[in-house]
């Protein structure tokens, strides 16, 4: 028997809740949340689109990670403690087999966080993923894109490049050991978001953003917003075995416009490199310095000798990429 969308809802995503924060989750016309004394609510909404943002052979189980894992993503670079979230569904047809994988690869990940799915919606239609995630952080300590001064210190969470090197492997322009390739898909598949790492900023960065589009194109969020330019060092990027092993003109397409990172880039003042490292620490995360804010406008790209590098392309744009 076809299954029906409240059966479906039952079935797959109505779970008893008992999660910090959620006072009535999934059920009701309205969730019924309540922050705690002293917090603030931080919201990040996202949609992935089957065909633009992953592919229509993607592990279902894979894509309810991720589907999280960029949301999740969003209030680690603010420095949020996540809390509860919310599913709009949009399916070509309620297949139980597919929406029990895609439920606990998005049920794992929300557990790993203490993360409640408190409500959202289903509907007939084309693939189409919709997240709202909320967070909280102690009023006045969120993180945001306008803060960065001249004089701070730029760092990168983790590593960089993987995900689109396994993308321009999907796509046939480069070739990839077994090993490589599984390697790479798992960091487009399964990004790690960086949520112990944003709690542990907070109070001590002074700007972040995480990488879902690209570095260049991300860095140029907080670089606007904080009205400031920046120096980034092209050769001191970190970036996994598989692709250190690629050309070089590759690595730095990779590792300056791919997308789908979701590490954290944020600014930290010049004299905080002990406080940044033990934050890296206390969270379990390698972080690598970067570059530098400067007060001139402008992002400039040096090599390992200080001479200019240029943009091997641009970063994603939904509505000018192809």
């Amino acid at each position: 028997m076809a299954l029906g969308e409240f059966e479906l809802i039952r079935r797959f995503f109505d779970r008893p809740t008992a999660h910090a924060g959620v006072v009535h989750g999934v059920g009701d016309d309205c969730a019924v949340l309540a922050p705690s004394p002293g917090h603030q609510w931080l919201v990040s909404t996202d949609m992935l689109v089957e065909g633009r943002h992953f592919l229509s052979t993607v592990d279902p189980e894979a894509l309810g990670h991720k589907a999280l894992a960029v949301n999740l993503s969003d209030l680690a670079a603010c420095g949020a403690t996540p809390r509860a979230v919310f599913l709009a569904l949009a399916l070509p047809r309620a297949d139980a087999a597919w929406l029990e994988a895609f439920a606990r690869g998005l049920f794992q990940l929300a557990d790993a966080h203490g993360v409640a799915l408190a409500g959202g919606d289903t509907t007939a239609g084309p693939l189409n993923l919709c997240i709202t995630a909320m967070g909280e952080a102690p009023a006045g300590q969120a993180l945001l894109r306008s803060g960065a001064q001249p004089g701070d210190t730029l760092w990168v969470s983790g590593t960089l490049g993987d995900a689109r090197l396994a993308l321009e492997a999907f796509r046939g322009t480069v070739a990839l050991t077994g090993e490589a390739f599984a390697a790479t898909r798992l960091r487009m598949e399964r990004p790690t978001p960086r949520v112990a790492l944003g709690q542990a900023l907070r109070g001590l960065a002074t700007s972040a953003v995480d990488v879902s589009d690209g570095l260049l194109g991300d860095l140029a969020h907080v670089l606007a917003a904080s009205d400031v330019g920046a120096e980034l060092q092209a050769d001191a990027l970190p970036r996994g075995a598989h692709l250190a092993a690629q050309p070089l003109d590759l690595q730095r397409l990779c590792t300056l416009t791919g997308g789908d990172d979701y590490e954290l880039v944020f600014t930290a003042p010049a004299d905080g490199d002990d406080a940044v490292r033990a934050a890296a620490a206390r969270s379990d995360t390698p972080v690598t310095r970067i570059g530098r804010i400067t007060a001139e406008p402008g992002l400039s790209c040096v090599d390992a000798q200080g001479q200019p590098v240029p943009a091997p392309g641009a970063s994603f744009d939904h509505f000018r990429n192809p």
